[in-house]
């Protein structure tokens, strides 16, 4: 059985309203990227929304519309997709790595506060693979130490802690709609926030530093082009449409997964808090330590599951050594976490018969590794 890793759920209705805009000639700066931004602001309960080219170019913008560069040093767990600490770097400010708990993979506040420093002027959390953070704690610390805070939600749309939706926590937050992302605007982000002037900021610097009044070939500062087209737009405004139905059909999923493997000896589940909803935006299990990861994912390749290593920490990365030197040994809990997180086959249209191939087929070869 050959199953995909993700896949997107498209309808003849999303077609449609791509083909609708090109019918319309209107392609780029039009009414379509407006509407998906009212969409998605009036969803997560804040006064702006400002869509973009995807979720990297939105956490990029923020980091601008804040200040942050060199000098500045932004806490920031490595237990993440590059772009969170990608963004840091184009401005030349200074990733301070912070470990993460072992049962979520967010960010441990206790670390967090421990390497806050008089140069620390911000606060990169991460919604992991849909899970909310210890946004409470988080909080709490930004607020003793006068400190900005990103919320990088890029996957975790539809996600909420303690009943508040994601989006509305720190100075602002970012989501992305890449393919294999709760919806799709095939590639996408926005940015939302209840501030004012990190809004102008940010719809301004997309659009390569117009200002919103002024004429088309002034720009009022460095900018770049980080616009969403109408066609990607039109899809996200197609896709919200059907967000909550993904929502639930994600979440059915993960459930038959969880389901399935409960009792497997060697395999962790995901643990979700009781006081967020999760978004899944994939599912990711976690091997007793001393397993091998590596083998297993092989094995399962050859029986036709593809699987990925989610996530190799960004403070091991090449270029990151090369920068910053060998930073091996700070972060234990995400050095071992990052050597035994497997994230399997997963997507809102999987079948059960997929996800009941998908677990034989990992405990088969779970099995063969332990056995040698």
């Amino acid at each position: 059985m050959k199953i995909p890793m993700a896949c997107a759920d498209l309808s003849n209705e999303d077609i449609a309203a791509v083909v609708d805009v090109l019918h319309s000639g209107q392609l780029s700066l039009g009414p379509k990227a407006i509407e998906f931004e009212q969409q998605i602001a009036d969803y997560v309960g804040v006064k702006h929304a400002v869509a973009v080219s995807s979720g990297t170019s939105a956490l990029h913008l923020l980091v601008r519309a804040l200040g942050l560069g060199p000098g500045d040093e932004v806490l920031v767990p490595s237990f993440t997709f590059a772009s969170s600490v990608n963004v840091l770097l184009y401005e030349g400010a200074t990733p301070v790595f912070v470990d993460i708990i072992p049962d979520t993979y967010t960010l441990d506040p206790v670390d967090l506060e421990r390497k806050v420093t008089p140069r620390t002027k911000a606060i990169m959390a991460v919604d992991v693979f849909g899970h909310p953070a210890e946004w409470d704690e988080i909080l709490g610390i930004a607020d003793r130490h006068a400190l900005r805070v990103i919320d990088d939600s890029c996957e975790a749309l539809g996600a909420e802690y303690k009943g508040r939706k994601l989006g509305q926590f720190g100075d602002a937050a970012a989501f992305a709609f890449y393919p294999n992302k709760q919806m799709t605007t095939g590639e996408g982000g926005i940015i939302v926030t209840d501030d004012d002037e990190i809004a102008v900021l940010c719809r301004s610097m997309r659009n390569q530093g117009r200002d919103e009044m002024g004429a088309w070939l002034e720009h009022v500062r460095l900018g770049y082009n980080y616009r969403m087209d109408e066609m990607s737009a039109a899809l996200g405004v197609s896709q919200f449409k059907r967000l909550e139905t993904f929502l639930q059909k994600r979440e059915r999923v993960a459930q038959m997964y969880t389901e399935r493997l409960q009792g497997l000896e060697g395999v962790h589940p995901p643990l979700v808090k009781p006081y967020v909803r999760m978004s899944w935006f994939v599912y990711v299990v976690t091997l007793a330590e001393g397993l091998a990861r590596d083998p297993v994912m092989a094995l399962m390749a050859e029986q036709g599951v593809p699987t990925r290593g989610y996530f190799a920490p960004i403070h091991t990365q090449r270029h990151i050594y090369e920068r910053f030197g060998d930073l091996s040994g700070m972060l234990p809990m995400t050095e071992s976490v990052a050597q035994r997180t497997i994230a399997l086959p997963f997507s809102a249209i999987m079948t059960e018969t997929q996800v009941t191939y998908v677990c034989e087929v990992l405990k088969a070869c779970l099995a063969k590794v332990i056995l040698g």
